[in-house]
């Protein structure tokens, strides 16, 4: 299949290598010294004491490519909604893409079924800008849960887990999503398709929602912040608040898994988290997909939350004070 990675950082380059040495005719989009790095001597990727090697082929713009069976979006939320329209060449009829990003998604609500279909949130999505220029329809959920980090230009380190969680807005097992699931398994990586993919997007959420701003206001490695009682209780209450919102949107999450997202966190020892890792090489921050799209949800369905706009606000001027971030909404 034709695949192009949009965005080959950490968690794109690890699926370019391993989709490429599986036999796909794979494409990178990628910028500066990294996408020098990997014209010039390929894609390399560290993982299980081993390194691979695929030479891929690799631009700054799609236009290079052509059109696509999928493309990957691995990008940021805030630089795919900036990047919009450069989809465009890569699309064809019956692309589909692949939204491989962290937070809520911009077509949440998508064939949700619910009171607000159809409706684009401000702070993913402002005046429906990937909903128009990409297609809703085009979309495929993808809930990630590797651990990696660009170490080097062209170099990708692989840290733990495999598993990209992968479903359709309307729950289906479309021949497209059977196909991506058996083209990523034969990659090597664990790809479960989920009927509610939207209740996996909130469950990792839970722990993005407060693990990440409060990483960027502390510093506070992820041990730390699930650990220290003060911090381990400001989590839960803005988990509670996030769960609250996901019930009134019909997405039903035991509250159990609460304290077991905490204790699995809680083991990952000495993990900076992306906020606090985008702030020390001054990149710009991802804030919009994984908080300001919680407390837009609430005050849509009409739940409360106070400590998630407390803590919102805090690291919003953090981020507009370091210039590495610009509020949307």
């Amino acid at each position: 299949m034709k695949i192009c990675i949009f965005g080959a950082g950490a968690i794109g380059g690890y699926l370019a290598v391993e989709l490429a040495l599986a036999g796909h005719e794979v494409s990178a989009i990628a910028r500066g010294a990294h996408l020098d790095a990997i014209q010039t001597n390929g894609l390399k990727l560290l993982i299980e004491g081993r390194e691979k090697v695929a030479r891929i082929d690799a631009s700054d713009d799609p236009a290079a490519f052509g059109q696509q069976d999928f493309v990957i979006c691995a990008l940021k939320a805030h630089q795919s909604y900036a990047g919009a329209e450069m989809f465009a060449p890569l699309l064809g009829p019956d692309t589909a893409v692949v939204t491989a990003m962290n937070g809520i998604p911009w077509w949440y609500f998508y064939k949700e079924g619910g009171r607000f279909e159809g409706r684009h949130l401000d702070a993913v999505d402002a005046g429906g800008r990937q909903w128009q220029a990409i297609g809703p329809e085009r979309a495929i959920g993808c809930v990630v849960d590797p651990a990696c980090e660009v170490i080097a230009p062209g170099v990708i380190e692989h840290h733990e887990f495999k598993r990209f969680i992968i479903g359709e807005p309307d729950g289906s097992r479309s021949d497209r999503i059977i196909a991506l699931s058996k083209a990523l398994t034969n990659a090597g990586l664990e790809a479960p398709i989920r009927d509610q993919i939207r209740w996996n997007v909130w469950l990792k959420l839970w722990g993005n929602v407060c693990f990440n701003p409060i990483s960027a206001l502390t510093h506070a490695t992820l041990d730390r912040i699930t650990t220290e009682p003060r911090l381990r209780e400001l989590c839960k209450t803005m988990m509670h608040e996030a769960r609250a919102v996901s019930a009134a949107l019909n997405i039903h999450i035991p509250e159990e898994m609460i304290d077991r997202r905490l204790a699995a966190a809680g083991s990952v020892i000495g993990h900076k988290m992306s906020m606090l890792q985008d702030m020390e090489k001054q990149h710009s921050m991802e804030i919009d997909a994984l908080v300001t799209a919680v407390q837009e949800l609430g005050r849509m369905t009409g739940v409360p939350t106070p400590t998630i706009d407390v803590v919102l606000a805090l690291v919003q001027e953090r981020g507009l004070q370091a210039g590495l971030y610009s509020n949307r909404t």
